[in-house]
């Protein structure tokens, strides 16, 4: 295999992931982009930066505490990837602060202002003193720091307030430190009353109230100075499952432990006083990285901002109605139509309806038996949480597969799970030391002919909320093959029954990962016999070495292989000998783009999946993981548009480079938006664009 010394075959997964939050970040940057989209992508890369230090950043400083100096197999070793992660990541702010700078510039001409205390007029000072008095005061909890007193906790991603203080009688003494939480649950921005015949908004960060009035909080001391800071903490769990007696209490502890995680990350504002850095430093044992922030810690809030200003709709995206797909109108029984034929849904430009209208149906239909379900993570206010609870207490068998494990939705899971047994569904939390993330529904119904079985996989979660804002496709079928490998599946999950050869399906972490590497050879095979070949894989992360070694050894058989990789991607394309055959390009853009599809040419006689797995080790080795073939040619041509569709995107989509940087697609054709064309041509139609020629 082709070596490079200077730069080695692969790109490293977390400097990858660095270089994809810097295109969400570009997004913010975009002058197309309407303004207030521009600040929710800013929200955006600041909760991803947020997850990004609690887990990947959290595990190599716990490597390096370890003493572990082994390189990984992009060639770094745990220090010397954390000293480059620092300076990116310190780049990277630095770029997203002076971004919000310049948004909230752009912002004030347009009518909307967010202000600090001294710039508001005597009378919208008053009203904001009367919100600190009535509404902020009650809540908050001074918490001073002395002998008697130890440092208090400091809760995760929270903002506080560093206050140092001095008595009022004791002009020359050492200064006392004290610390305030900005309450959570009250709003981060307040909106301040119109001025006299203004139109113009105004609005104050709750922070700068409370810094405003922090005398109310020490009456007989003189504050020096009120600072912000902000510690992130180590999130990840950490759960010996064979051990544990009940996993649903276990997570529960764990997820109190979390609260305590060792500090990872300590932001604090700008010029913020040394004696109090250095207190909080040494309180937290954390010397770096600590990053000093010229505007207001924790951007995520702007996203709750955006979705809450009224008036100001000229400066988003314009609204989004989903079709309800036309095969399930008029809206006729979900059994009856799925008897003749099967039916792919392509969210959001689709209604995510069909999914819960099917939960729904079943559950009140007298005809039907059993109801089984995998939930990953699930919205708030799902409706499919009460259907199947309306299901099992109408006497079907509903059991329900709940990932108690999926990462910062542990507790609102752990909460649907208790509020399922408790209505008689069976719940399962899966299988020890492995998380399940396939989606799968399957209903058993009785029929004339017998029993019948109906089966909806999806490459997304079960959730009506991210459904609309997330790229994914979903199938439903009668096919009875697909019926039975449902039904293995599921008694694998829920019983002790062992891997069984399966007829469509492939699952991680038993085959999935067998079959696509086989199919990977048999392209290779192809092409070395000069038959037709071809590789296309749409997925969110690819960073398995042997997989990315796979792909370089077909490439080098004269294989065509496009990947649309939106995240990390840790292959090297276009390295001569290596990988010239390959195309690696990244769509970010007003959907998060979800949804994992893969083509295989087979010298014209093409296979095309569905699947929940990214190409990742955690998801084919770790994870219960599903990959569903589609047999109904009318079904794969569509996925092969959708496919299209994405491949010549020359607008919001990103090509991967050999030296791991990524640049905009730019051709000669005429402007492609992948997803705005996508929402005009639905239901979907006939592609324009084939590249499969």
């Amino acid at each position: 295999m082709h070596k490079d010394i200077k730069t080695g075959n692969y790109v490293n997964r977390d400097l990858s992931w660095v270089e994809f939050n810097r295109r969400v970040l570009q997004e913010a940057q975009d002058a197309t982009t309407p303004m207030l989209e521009r600040m929710r992508f800013l929200g955006i890369v600041a909760s991803n930066l947020d997850e990004f230090v609690s887990v990947r950043l959290a595990e190599t400083k716990e490597k390096i505490k370890a003493g572990f100096t082994q390189k990984d197999f992009t060639g770094y070793t745990p220090s010397g990837l954390y000293r480059r992660l620092i300076k990116r990541t310190g780049a990277m702010v630095a770029e997203q602060y002076k971004t919000y700078r310049e948004l909230i510039r752009l912002l004030a001409k347009k009518g909307v202002h967010i202000q600090e205390y001294v710039d508001l007029n005597v009378t919208q000072q008053r009203a904001m003193d009367q919100y600190y008095h009535d509404i902020i005061f009650p809540v908050l909890t001074p918490m001073a720091i002395d002998q008697s007193r130890p440092f208090p906790l400091v809760h995760n991603k929270s903002v506080y307030l560093s206050v140092m203080l001095q008595k009022e009688d004791e002009q020359d003494g050492e200064p006392f430190m004290a610390i305030v939480q900005v309450p959570s649950n009250l709003p981060r921005i307040v909106k301040v009353p119109l001025r006299a015949n203004s139109k113009k908004k105004s609005f104050i960060l709750i922070e700068d109230l409370i810094k405003q009035h922090v005398h109310t909080l020490f009456s007989g001391y003189v504050s020096l100075a009120v600072q912000e800071f902000r510690v992130t903490r180590n999130a990840d769990l950490s759960i010996n499952e064979e051990e544990a007696e009940d996993l649903l209490e276990a997570i529960e502890k764990e997820l109190r432990r979390r609260r305590r995680g060792a500090p990872v990350r300590l932001e604090v504002c700008k010029d913020f006083r040394s004696d109090a850095l250095q207190e909080l430093q040494e309180e937290f044992e954390i010397q770096d990285p600590i990053f000093e922030i010229d505007g207001p810690l924790d951007l995520s809030f702007l996203a709750g901002f955006v979705d809450s200003l009224e008036g100001f709709s000229h400066l988003k995206y314009g609204p989004v109605q989903p079709v309800y797909p036309p095969e399930f109108l008029p809206r006729e029984s979900h059994f009856e139509l799925l008897r003749r034929q099967d039916v792919l849904v392509h969210h959001p430009y689709e209604s995510f309806e069909p999914v819960t209208d099917f939960i729904l149906e079943a559950s009140e239909d007298p005809q039907v038996l059993a109801i089984k379900m995998t939930l990953y993570r699930v919205n708030g206010d799902s409706r499919l949480i009460p259907a199947l609870a309306l299901a099992a207490e109408s006497g079907k068998q509903v059991t329900v597969v709940v990932e108690l494990k999926a990462r910062f939705d542990e507790e609102r899971n752990i909460a649907w799970a208790r509020k399922l047994e408790k209505a008689g569904c069976h719940v399962v939390y899966g299988l020890v030391g492995l998380k399940t993330h396939a989606k799968i529904i399957l209903v058993v119904r009785r029929e004339q002919q017998g029993l019948r079985r109906y089966v909806h996989v999806g490459t997304g979660n079960y959730n009506e909320s991210t459904a609309k804002v997330y790229t994914d496709v979903g199938l439903f079928t009668s096919n009875p093959i697909i019926g039975e490998d449902a039904s293995e599946l599921f008694n694998e999950i829920t019983g002790y029954s062992g891997p069984k050869a399966l007829q469509a399906f492939r699952v991680a972490p038993d085959g999935m990962k067998d079959e696509l590497f086989t199919l990977i050879r048999r392209e290779t095979e192809h092409a070395l016999k000069g038959k037709r070949s071809r590789i296309i894989a749409k997925i969110n992360s690819l960073s398995h070495q042997e997989m990315i070694d796979q792909l370089y050894v077909a490439s080098q058989a004269g294989v065509q292989i496009d990947l649309i990789v939106r995240g990390v991607c840790c292959l090297r394309p276009g390295v001569e000998g290596l990988s010239e055959n390959i195309r690696v390009i990244s769509i970010v853009d007003r959907f998060l783009e979800h949804s994992r599809l893969f083509y295989f040419e087979n010298d014209g006689n093409p296979d095309v999946f569905i699947s929940s797995a990214d190409w990742m080790s955690r998801n084919l080795n770790r994870r219960i993981e599903l990959m569903c073939p589609v047999f109904d040619p009318s079904l794969k041509k569509m996925l092969v548009d959708i496919l299209n569709l994405s491949l010549n995107d020359n607008v919001k989509a990103r090509e991967l480079m050999p030296n791991g940087n990524y640049i905009f697609v730019k051709n000669e054709k005429p402007p492609l938006r992948s997803q705005t064309e996508a929402m005009g041509i639905i239901p979907w139609k006939p592609a324009q664009w084939s590249v499969l020629t």
